[in-house]
């Protein structure tokens, strides 16, 4: 969330920005500040009354030592009346923080100046491309290997060389958990393996973090109170399905003080994501486009506020340098305000196109969220100057399985059968599909 300092430091900013993610910020922050000015001054009394009671102790020391027992206890008793209105005080000061962070916690992120104006998807900024410009505006890309006409959408293909079971996924439980079965199945874990390599080999940590968290977690890295009609809850336990492995390994930092020697963390990680995704439905949701249940390998990264930005950029090239390896066609896109995540203050999408369904697909999402999450997580670090300061927070999906399988299959068909990546063949042990 919003730290108090940013708020105070200059609130006419603090609500600017925040109007290019379309969010009315001129009431919460006006509250916030006036709540902060009733909590200050709570503050002040109280430590002054504070100051009060250790003289008066003093004072009651000293006259019983000199045996004026009336006076000592004359002076008692104006202990007692301020102890008393020390308890009003502490009272009016949890409920200022209490509302303070409740307010709060309704705000989104500050979005940084380079994001873009709009609002939705459609205003969202092509940084880069594999294709040509207007391929990677427009989406009209052509393969050579078979006409694009004739290429079949992915879920055909996966009834067709038996890899994927919708239905049967139905079956066990419900739309939007396939089974995948054989070279499917090998694909997948092609696919996680390939990803945890390349996370590997460019220094990030594995962790295996459970995938069910609490609400504290959910807390930590924004997912509530923001989210929480698209988790999965368990409420006898009142525990939450993980939509993303960033909650579990970003909350490993909650509550904990850092050296800045330590800095950057890079951790990955590999595990099922659930997401309810209320209220989707239609040709966009269909076959493995948007599921319930899927798998994602997580980059995750706890940094300085000075080198954030450095690894921002280093977290795009790793995600990229997936994609060209995978030989998918690809761009990446700056969100503009109005479509970027409420915990956001930058992202960029990576998306790959699709040759049957003609559309791109989002496979990643790369974001930086400043000191918010980490305000949250209480995350910190000591720096050089022994003080301590708030982390940066960054995450990214490197890579999201279900729709870079679909781009595979769909992008790679041919007439023997459909191609495996050459990056992909010493882990599923085949080239081709057939």
């Amino acid at each position: 969330m919003l730290t108090l300092q940013a708020i105070d430091a200059n609130p006419e900013e603090v609500i600017a920005k925040l109007a290019k993610k379309h969010f009315d910020a001129e009431q919460p922050i006006r509250r916030v500040i006036e709540l902060d000015k009733q909590r200050r001054a709570a503050q002040a009394e109280r430590d002054n009354q504070a100051a009060q009671l250790n003289k008066m102790a003093a004072q009651i020391g000293g006259l019983m030592k000199q045996g004026k027992k009336d006076e000592a206890e004359a002076i008692k008793a104006q202990v007692a009346a301020l102890k008393e209105n020390n308890k009003q005080i502490d009272e009016s000061l949890k409920a200022a923080e209490d509302e303070i962070r409740a307010i709060l916690l309704t705000v989104p992120n500050m979005p940084y100046d380079i994001v873009p104006e709009g609002r939705a998807a459609e205003d969202n900024l092509v940084v880069k491309s594999n294709l040509s410009d207007e391929v990677a505006t427009v989406g009209a890309w052509k393969h050579d290997a078979v006409n694009d006409a004739a290429k079949v959408p992915h879920w055909e293909l996966a009834k067709k060389y038996n890899l994927i079971d919708f239905d049967l996924g139905v079956k066990i439980t419900g739309a939007g958990f396939p089974v995948y079965i054989g070279k499917g199945a090998r694909m997948q874990r092609a696919l996680i393996q390939f990803f945890l390599d390349e996370a590997n080999a460019a220094g990030y940590t594995e962790i295996m973090p459970p995938t069910v968290v609490n609400e504290a977690s959910g807390y930590g890295t924004g997912q509530l109170p923001d989210k929480e009609g698209q988790m999965y809850h368990c409420g006898l336990d009142n525990l939450y399905l993980i939509p993303t492995a960033e909650v579990p390994v970003t909350n490993i930092y909650r509550d904990v003080i850092l050296d800045e020697k330590q800095l950057p963390i890079k951790n990955c990680a590999y595990t099922e994501c659930f997401r309810r995704e209320a209220g989707s439905y239609g040709k966009d949701v269909r076959g493995l486009n948007r599921l319930h249940e899927f798998s994602k390998i997580e980059i995750v990264r706890i940094d300085t506020p000075e080198h954030s930005d450095q690894s921002h950029r280093e977290m795009l090239a790793h995600v990229e340098s997936l994609l060209v390896k995978l030989e998918l066609p690809y761009r990446i896109l700056r969100l503009c305000g109005g479509d970027m995540s409420f915990t956001a203050a930058l992202c960029y999408d990576f998306e790959v196109y699709s040759e049957a369904q003609h559309r791109w697909l989002e496979v990643s999402s790369v974001s930086n969220f400043d000191t918010y999450q980490a305000n949250r997580l209480k995350c910190r670090y000591r720096g050089e100057d022994k003080k301590t300061h708030l982390c940066h927070t960054l995450n990214g999906s490197a890579l999201a399985l279900p729709r870079i399988l679909a781009a595979i299959l769909e992008n790679n068909q041919t007439p023997e059968g459909i191609r495996v990546p050459k990056c992909l063949q010493k882990y599923t042990g085949f080239d081709i599909i057939d």
